[in-house]
């Protein structure tokens, strides 16, 4: 009201000086009001008086310029009436308290604010990220073969906890470098790194380099963010293959123009090392990778497109190290790795040779991988261990999944209508996006039996399961681009060492945001 009163006081005396020249007769035009602090009749005085002073002002006026009687009864009656409301709301001295009490307070804000947190330089970038996992698992079915497998003779148990809580920053720093440092702290008081490195960008030739821990290139469903798969867990071969994916090395990332291609490859040292950050040996067990992907289709604004790459790796590995086994749980979670290739005492180097296909169309998109691993001994014997995967997800809403053409990559899925929305999302609110899925896997690594040197093929070996096959059943429930539950039901059987055969039936649940 008093911003009002304040506005009225400003502008009256220019309304007024409008009306009353207008009536004014045909003699040489007098001086504006005594009110008025230039010789503009239109400039706003700078210090507003108090109506009292307008009224007398105005009387003077009259009797000096000729102005009609008329004229002045009527802006009389609106200073008087002006005058009431000011009266009754307060003086002017009241909002000049405020003004200094605000500009009071604004300066204590900005003393404030130099001691907040800085991005090191006002020419480097901080961004943070985060995600939560949290999951249900359950073990409706599984048989002594199984057990044996979990190592544990009640079989696997319920559970249920964190399956990650990471955090991390990442950045530019100015001209042309960047970095990015990510934490996992599902585990506890074990604490691990994922991804961390620092790099240049917009290399002539080259593109992106990145010198730390990262990704190796090989397998779609391990290049794709966990954020965006459609299953909990990852399939046998992808995950054993390339377990956790990150390894210390030098890799460089580009694509051509128009995204069609995309390729990545570079040097890594083969140890997992994000729990210790360091590898201790005099052989460096040095890995050389490569990935080339094409987007061969693209239409309807993304809702289109077909994708395929191929990867390769070559690794030296040392005898009896954990990197010359391959392994990986039932496609769950629970303690023990149900299929496992188990060490190889002699081996000297492996090979990989991967496959991805993925197309889609609308809400239906249809996945496909394969993967071939070579493992060669100092003694000149060579094992072959494959397998490999497929799925089909269709949305049941207006919904569909995106695809990040410059890395060859799932993207983010942004529900068309969100049923939990984002602060300041004017979006209508609806039921989400749902999606149902059905996944069947493989992977076969009995040809190490084969293997003079393999630990599964020694007489006496502990159990070992090489041959593996699971049936997965999905339903995704996206809340926004945000947040989503996921629901897995899983059956399978597993073929050891020893020629026995199991079988298990898994349900999982997933709760999930990350920003």
């Amino acid at each position: 009201m008093r911003y009002l009163q304040l506005l009225i006081v400003l502008i009256l005396p220019t309304l007024m000086a409008s009306d009353l020249l207008g009536q004014s007769r045909t003699t040489p035009q007098t001086a504006p009001p005594a009110f008025y602090r230039s010789d503009s009749q239109y400039q706003t005085p700078s210090t507003p008086q108090r109506p009292e002073a307008l009224d007398r002002s105005l009387t003077s006026h009259k009797h000096h310029s000729g102005t009609t009687a008329a004229g002045t009864h009527k802006w009389s009656d609106r200073i008087h009436l002006a005058s009431n409301e000011i009266q009754t709301a307060g003086s002017l001295d009241d909002v000049q308290t405020r003004l200094n009490s605000q500009a009071a307070k604004i300066a204590e804000l900005q003393e404030l604010m130099k001691g907040k947190v800085d991005n090191g330089t006002s020419r480097n970038s901080v961004v943070l990220s985060g995600r939560v996992h949290a999951d249900y698992w359950g073990f409706p079915g599984s048989d002594d073969v199984i057990a044996d497998l979990e190592d544990d003779a009640s079989g696997p148990q319920d559970r249920i906890g964190f399956r990650r809580i990471r955090f991390g920053v990442k950045g530019d720093i100015t001209p042309n470098m960047n970095y990015k440092i990510e934490m996992e702290f599902a585990g506890g008081n074990k604490s691990e790194f994922r991804d961390v490195y620092l790099g240049w960008k917009n290399l002539p030739k080259i593109g992106t380099l990145l010198l730390g821990n990262q990704k190796r290139p090989y397998g779609l469903d391990h290049m794709n963010s966990s954020r965006y798969n459609v299953f909990l867990e990852r399939p046998f071969v992808i995950e054993s293959f390339n377990a956790d994916a990150r390894r210390f090395g030098l890799a460089a990332y580009n694509t051509s123009e128009d995204q069609a291609y995309n390729w990545r490859y570079g040097v890594y040292n083969t140890h997992l090392m994000q729990n210790s950050g360091q590898h201790k040996n005099d052989h460096l067990q040095l890995e050389f990778a490569g990935r080339l992907a094409k987007t061969y289709r693209w239409a309807d604004d993304g809702r289109d497109y077909a994708h395929w790459a191929v990867s390769s790796t070559t690794a030296a590995v040392d005898g009896g190290s954990s990197e010359t086994r391959f392994r990986q749980r039932g496609e769950a979670r629970h303690n023990s790795r149900w299929i496992n290739s188990g060490k190889i005492d002699d081996a000297n180097n492996y090979e990989i040779l991967a496959v991805e296909w993925a197309h889609n169309k609308g809400p239906l998109q249809i996945v496909a991988e394969f993967q071939n691993l070579w493992m060669h001994t100092d003694g000149g014997e060579t094992a072959n261990l494959h397998g490999g995967y497929v799925y089909a997800a269709y949305f049941l809403t207006d919904d569909y999944m995106p695809w990040k053409r410059s890395s060859g990559t799932l993207d983010r899925i942004r529900p068309s209508i969100p049923f939990v929305r984002t602060a300041g999302d004017r979006s209508k609110q609806g039921m989400g996006a749902w999606q149902v899925a059905v996944r069947w896997s493989w992977a076969d690594y009995s040809d190490v039996m084969n293997l003079a040197n393999a630990a599964a093929a020694q007489p006496g070996a502990d159990i070992h399961g090489l041959q593996a096959d699971a049936l997965t059943i999905g339903l995704n429930w996206y809340w926004n681009a945000n947040a989503r539950m996921q629901l897995n039901y899983i059956t399978g059987d597993v073929t050891t060492n020893q020629n026995t055969n199991g079988r298990f039936d898994i349900i999982g649940t997933r709760f999930m945001v990350d920003f």
